[in-house]
């Protein structure tokens, strides 16, 4: 069995191994793949996880989970590595998890970003939002404070320098707190806030951060909606021009099989849901239904929350975020994706009433002294740390402390960290069990004279309908329930020769366009529900005597084959 522990976080090579070993271990279950390479030349791995047995994997259908698109995010990669150790171990002793893997594929991708993630996990960590590619421009910039560890504790913390003119002062309550400056306060001692680190080619007097030279925000890369860096920061230079980003959209395209999507990134505890930059009232009615349906047992099994990007997740009130995965998968593939915030520092403190984003805008000086606790009591006070002097060699005298966001909010202290993913696979496997599934009802042979008539009944028994949602519907994003009929051992005609002799009614390829599944009806009967047949197909040949095979197939609803006898 792979040795993988979830009170750690791994390297890249680590997890080469790991995925390896899986595959290894359960050979009929788990295959390991590249899907490309990242901007330092990182494999970027796949797992197919599927029961071989009853099945190519690109003939059932499919869910898609990926972690760390965010380099500093490295919880994420933790919580698809768990999903994949639960249903590889508990496969064969869970009806659940049996079921997924003998019916459904799960496409998993813990680490998308191999490259930013090893740089977090350095000590001290080096911290960007996602590639190390440098963007927007080649060069340094040569001035301005650079992040560093000064007193060499492996923490990259802040200091406080003493300013008459400072915005912070200490907490009466909790000295150890610094809070907002009032309007009006004057005659106290006041602090300005840095970063813990060095000034390049300071003048002495002005203060600013040095720009980092790796500005890429991969997660602004996807082609849907995409903008250019004036309007949308990060976003690279054109949609996909990011190697790690253009593995994914082509490894997603080419398994069209996928009808479902969640991405792993930290932090704030819930489970965000497109679209991000308009609202809810322009897309399909159908579609929101189902995805409050989708979030609302999402946060029965997780706890988290499930909310929308757009009304409930702006980073400012008057801008929204474009080319972000979720609104490609839903815009352009047509599924339905989630993107997972793991983990809530403000929840495990006992703060439950507050908005994600504005929390950091406003908050309560109640909620800053419950965090304090929770680090003195649960983190053994090393999410807070006391501030301590220090001789900055340019500043002087300075104090370094604070909160190490890097430990305790950025992804979950090692100790927390299985007990906060391990819901979240479950949540997977429920929504891939949701997925669209045709299963063949009856294959009737009747005679018809001197040939046979052939009736081959197939039923989508999936609770989504095999075009998944109502925008890939109205726009054409994946075609209908598919029939062939071949007479074994004798090739399809081809151009310019006449049909078969062996067929003497019906088309070799047939077409029954979409068929729904269950998630559209409404509660309680009252007399009014008519449940109609529009989730099964009927497909008709008249044949010659012979042996034949029928393909059915759908390419998120899955592919059938059937082996009869007309004699």
């Amino acid at each position: 069995m792979p040795e993988i522990a979830f009170d750690r976080y791994y390297r890249f090579d680590e997890i080469t191994n790991l995925l390896n070993e899986f595959a290894s271990e359960f050979p009929n279950l788990v295959s390991v793949e590249s899907i490309g390479k990242s901007h330092e030349g990182r494999d970027i791995w796949i797992a197919t996880v599927t029961n071989k047995k009853t099945g190519s994997p690109l003939d059932k259908p499919a869910f898609w989970a990926d972690g760390n698109i965010h380099a500093s995010e490295v919880s994420a990669s933790a919580a698809v590595l768990h999903l994949l150790n639960k249903v590889c171990t508990r496969y064969g002793k869970d009806e659940q998890i049996t079921r997924v893997l003998d019916t459904r594929t799960l496409y998993l991708v813990p680490r998308l970003n191999p490259d930013g993630a090893e740089w977090s996990l350095e000590s001290p960590p080096r911290v960007v939002r996602s590639s190390t590619r440098p963007y927007p421009y080649e060069e340094e910039d040569i001035e301005g404070l650079e992040r560093s560890d000064l007193d060499g504790d492996g923490r990259i913390l802040s200091m406080r320098i003493k300013d008459s003119n400072g915005p912070w002062k200490s907490c009466e309550a909790e000295p150890r707190i610094l809070v907002r400056r009032e309007p009006t306060d004057v005659g106290g001692t006041y602090y300005r806030l840095l970063p813990e680190g060095l000034l390049h080619n300071w003048d002495g007097v002005t203060l600013r951060p040095k720009r980092i030279q790796q500005g890429l925000d991969m997660n602004r890369n996807f082609p849907s909606g995409w903008r250019q860096e004036h309007e949308q920061f990060g976003a690279g230079p054109y949609p996909t021009s990011e190697p790690e980003i253009r593995a994914a959209v082509e490894a997603i395209v080419d398994r069209p099989n996928i009808c479902g999507a969640v991405a792993f990134h930290t932090f704030s505890g819930v489970h965000l849901r497109p679209p991000s930059r308009y609202a809810d009232d322009e897309m399909p009615s159908e579609d929101l239904w189902a995805f409050q349906k989708i979030g609302q047992v999402g946060t029965e099994m997780t706890g988290y929350p499930a909310i929308s990007t757009y009304h409930e997740f702006r980073y400012h009130p008057k801008e929204v975020i474009t080319g972000v995965f979720d609104d490609w998968m839903y815009e352009h593939q047509g599924v339905f994706p989630w993107i997972t915030e793991i983990w809530s520092p403000q929840r495990q403190a006992g703060i439950t009433d507050y908005k994600y984003i504005e929390w950091f805008r406003e908050h309560p000086i109640e909620d800053d002294i419950k965090l304090l606790k929770w680090s003195d009591e649960r983190l053994d006070g090393l999410g807070h740390i006391d501030w301590k002097a220090f001789t900055h060699p340019q500043l002087g005298e300075v104090e370094i402390g604070g909160w190490d966001a890097h430990f305790a909010f950025r992804n979950p202290p090692p100790q927390f960290l299985e007990a906060e993913i391990s819901p979240l696979g479950d949540w997977i496997i429920w929504q891939a069990l949701c997925s669209p599934k045709l299963e063949l009802r009856e294959v009737k042979i009747e005679p018809a004279g001197t040939a046979f008539r052939v009736r081959a009944i197939v039923q989508n028994v999936g609770w989504l309908p095999t075009n998944v949602t109502e925008k890939a519907k109205k726009n054409k994003l994946c075609r209908g329930v598919r029939a062939e009929i071949s007479l074994n051992g004798q090739a399809l005609s081809g151009a310019g020769e006449s049909a078969p002799t062996w067929l003497h009614g019906g088309k070799l390829r047939q077409d029954a366009g979409q068929l729904v599944g269950r998630n559209h009806v409404s509660a309680g009967g009252f007399g009014y529900q008519f449940n109609d047949t529009s989730d099964v197909a009927v497909f008709e040949w008249v044949v010659s005597s012979g042996e034949y095979s029928i393909v059915i197939e759908h390419e998120r609803a899955g592919k059938i084959s059937a082996q009869i006898v007309c004699a």
